[in-house]
């Protein structure tokens, strides 16, 4: 069952989710979800250094990656066919038996900006900075600024608490993650 806006501020107020900063209900808190803002960190592939990328050669993707840091005030702009990973100004925390689905704003979609496209739920236990993967399958480039708000989280119960929450897997690849993380799938092909 998807929580109501009532339900997600009880569970603010006892910790069962934890949103760090907490969410101003006014700006953010719709029905039945909570808006969170886009951070200024974006990393980008490097597509004309690298011809593509092999996830079982080992090599981290990050390598294939650079930052970029957009000034306060400025704008990240994302062209037609671009991809970015970008995260969110809040931190997430999520009880044992909650889960958590990030959601695109439909007025960044109508602008042909597609948010979080595979991966859009947060198991029990999560804890940290959600990251997004972003792009533009408009056709025209737009505008993203950080601080603006970017995706909506929903909430839901499990049947039972998990017998191992995100937090505690030991091949949790992004439990804690701070920033723009890039993928970590050559992971598990080294422990092949």
């Amino acid at each position: 069952m998807v929580l109501s806006d009532a339900d997600i501020k009880k569970h603010l107020e006892s910790g069962k989710i934890a949103i760090t900063p907490k969410p101003d209900y006014t700006e953010q808190l719709g029905p039945c979800s909570v808006d969170f803002h886009l951070a200024n960190n974006f990393m980008i592939f490097e597509h004309s250094k690298y011809p593509f990328i092999d996830p079982k050669n080992g090599k981290p993707t990050a390598e294939y990656m650079k930052e970029i840091i957009v000034p306060d005030g400025e704008a990240f702009i994302m062209r037609p066919g671009e991809f970015a990973i970008a995260y969110t100004v809040e931190t997430l925390g999520l009880a044992d038996d909650m889960l958590a689905r990030l959601e695109g704003r439909s007025s960044l979609g109508r602008l042909g900006i597609v948010v979080h496209s595979t991966a859009a739920r947060f198991d029990p236990g999560f804890d940290g900075q959600p990251v997004m993967e972003l792009g533009n399958i408009g056709v025209m480039p737009v505008a993203l600024y950080p601080g603006m708000r970017v995706c909506s989280f929903t909430f839901e119960y499990l049947s039972s608490p998990a017998e191992t929450p995100y937090r505690k897997k030991k091949d949790a690849k992004y439990a804690g993650q701070k920033g723009p993380t890039a993928s970590k799938l050559s992971q598990e092909f080294d422990k092949k």
